[in-house]
């Protein structure tokens, strides 16, 4: 059985970060599961943890009163889910829904801010991943919009 150290040391989002970081942010850790239809988290909620999934898929979703949930964006095994946790004010941004059992490894936000702004070196590392991660949800959202509007003549 792998340790949760080594598991994140060839997860692509963790690869590179020296060992005692990973040991670092295994230590904010632990082991999650959400039944089917159920919510990891609902927009406006406080963000205190992000999650890595290991198995199963969950759908990034708005609420819109005239449509109810709007998906967004569909993530699964191997993928990183939540930012919010690194910025004020912390808060969710979109609800967050298993379309199917999901287990993860749920990571605990405030242990990981105390760890970075005791080690701004772990702390802008963890920002350039995330800020690319954000980056790359912002223009799968983009094509999102463009097929769900199209294009006006």
């Amino acid at each position: 059985m792998q340790t949760l150290e080594a598991v994140l040391a060839e997860h692509a989002f963790f690869r590179g970060l020296r060992p005692e970081d990973l040991q670092l942010i295994a230590g904010c850790a632990s082991n999650v599961r959400f039944a089917a239809g159920g919510y990891l988290f609902r927009e406006g909620d406080p963000s205190n943890q992000f999650y890595l999934i290991r198995h199963g898929k969950v759908a990034l979703e708005i609420f819109s009163p005239e449509r109810g949930p709007i998906p967004i964006l569909t993530l699964g095994e191997g993928e990183v889910l939540g930012w919010s946790w690194l910025v004020p004010p912390y808060r969710k941004q979109f609800d967050a829904r298993a379309v199917e059992l999901v287990r993860a490894t749920a990571f605990d936000g405030a242990c990981i801010r105390k760890k970075c702004e005791e080690d701004p070196r772990l702390g802008y590392e963890l920002l350039k991943r995330f800020a690319q991660m954000i980056g790359e949800r912002l223009h799968a959202t983009r094509l999102q919009m463009l097929d769900v509007y199209g294009t006006r003549a």
